[in-house]
């Protein structure tokens, strides 16, 4: 029997199409099968996309802000379902699975309320010589087909994020998400689809042969990924001259000045350490204290960490689920290994042999230590010493990713300084890195990807910008 991505993939007894079993991180049980898209599968669901797209792309924005509502009411009648399905099928913790299928909905109402104030620009030709008697404009228009491709670890929100935008632009979509999302995914892409015309929105399930046939199709006019950056790597590859939106991954820094209440920036970075098991690409990676504050923090940190509870994701009371499956919960240990081999000191260990992995501190690292550069996705923090705000800004500066980072002070030239210095996409004074709100532009720099995400910025990625002059005499 293959495995793929820990969901067991086996061939079906009379045709050649695989089926991926997907099982519960939380007890092992079968949860449900989906069958998997072949290359014809790929063919026919962009063939179908690109039809239902000359329609589509027609409709005038209130028609589509119409369907948007609707849909926000067809996924709210699915949320209860939603939220069993996050805790079931990804072991996300009751708490943050309801906030998630909440979120949902809104996303979808942000977007139908965008439509009516995203306009173009008039612009002023007769500035130029030779302008005169002209006048020019712009609007936006849809791209065609696009390409959403998610991730496992927030399936409701981070779907959402790509279709909500897509739509509202008039696009037609085609979801492929993570196996082990599969079943959630499917759940709400059948909900959000019942109110729209035939075509618009579908799902196709699979692996990596499924991205890449999407993204290499000339009919697939924009792909968006959320991923790891190897995926983005290969879809670009295979992408060609269209657009490619990447949100990928992070090592996400969180400064403690000593001047910063110190109570407070522990509560919050413990909470954006090892919420859902530290599965976020933002969540807190590497904490970087000013050195005079320390002892302070470290012990305000560790006692907030021993306080969580790590259990069964069904119990309200629960912050730390499972991992989402065997492979990952390895490569999180390994990490903690290496970083202890080379010196790192344990100073709250949370390692287990089971997918349930409790909070894990390491202090004094190795500067070779993988902790430092690789993304965990596990709840695992670094506790680094820095001497002052210009040394704080070089080691969080150090790695390749810069998606979101934070710091915590209450001086406002030093924030100002820090938010300028840190090299990241998002940065956030005196909140910590995992919080994250779908008003403002989200997105990466270096090898944490391209473009952005968030209500009007990913709806101006997912549209192009067009001219049109007139002469009037």
């Amino acid at each position: 029997m293959a495995t793929k991505i820990d969901s067991r993939v086996e061939q079906a007894e009379t045709t050649d199409v695989l089926r991926t079993e997907v099982r519960s991180p939380v007890d092992g049980a079968t949860l449900g099968t989906v069958t998997n898209a072949g290359p014809a599968d790929v063919a026919s669901a962009i063939a179908k996309a690109a039809s239902a797209a000359v329609e589509f792309a027609a409709l005038p924005a209130h028609r589509r802000a119409a369907l948007l509502r609707q849909a926000a009411v067809a996924v709210d009648e699915q949320r209860d379902a939603l939220v069993d399905d996050l805790v079931r099928g990804l072991g996300k913790p009751v708490r943050f699975a309801r906030a998630e299928a909440n979120r949902g909905s809104d996303m979808l109402l942000r977007c139908a309320e965008e439509l009516s104030s995203l306009g173009g620009e008039t612009l002023p030709l007769d500035a130029v010589p030779g302008g005169e008697g002209r006048t020019g404009m712009t609007w936006r228009e849809p791209l065609g087909v696009i390409a959403a491709v998610t991730p496992f670890n927030a399936p409701v929100n981070l779907t959402l994020q790509k279709v909500a935008p897509a739509l509202a632009m008039g696009n037609t979509v085609i979801v492929k998400p993570s196996p082990e999302a599969a079943l959630v995914v499917e759940r709400l892409v059948g909900a959000i689809s019942s109110v729209l015309p035939d075509g618009v929105l579908q799902v196709l399930h699979g692996g990596p042969e499924v991205v890449l046939g999407l993204s290499r199709d000339p009919r697939v006019d924009a792909v968006s990924l959320t991923g790891g950056t190897v995926a983005g790597e290969a879809v670009l590859r295979e992408a060609g001259i269209k657009p490619v939106l990447l949100e990928l991954g992070s090592n996400a820094p969180n400064i403690v000045l000593a001047d910063a209440d110190i109570a407070d920036a522990a509560t919050r970075i413990t909470g954006a350490a090892f919420g859902a098991s530290g599965q976020q690409c933002i969540s807190a990676q590497r904490i970087l204290v000013e050195r005079s504050a320390h002892d302070e923090f470290l012990a305000a940190f560790l006692a907030a960490a021993r306080g969580l509870v790590v259990g069964d994701p069904a119990e309200t009371a629960t912050d730390l689920g499972p991992m989402i499956h065997r492979r990952s919960r390895d490569r999180v240990v390994e990490l903690v290994d290496d970083a202890e081999a080379r010196g790192g000191r344990i100073a709250l260990d949370g390692r287990t042999d089971s997918l349930y992995l409790g909070p894990t501190v390491v202090t004094d690292p190795h500067p070779d230590s993988r902790l430092l550069r690789e993304e965990v996705f596990g709840p695992v923090v670094v506790v680094q010493s820095v001497d002052d705000l210009d040394d704080a800004l070089a080691v969080a500066n150090s790695v390749d990713v810069g998606l979101q980072a934070a710091c915590f002070t209450r001086d406002l030239d030093r924030a100002f300084a820090a938010a300028r210095g840190l090299r990241a996409g998002s940065v956030w004074i005196n909140e910590a890195t995992r919080f994250r709100l779908d008003t403002y532009p989200f997105g990466g720099v270096g090898r944490s990807g391209l473009g952005r995400e968030g209500v009007r910025y990913a709806m101006e990625e997912l549209s192009t910008l067009k001219f049109v002059g007139l002469r009037h005499n």
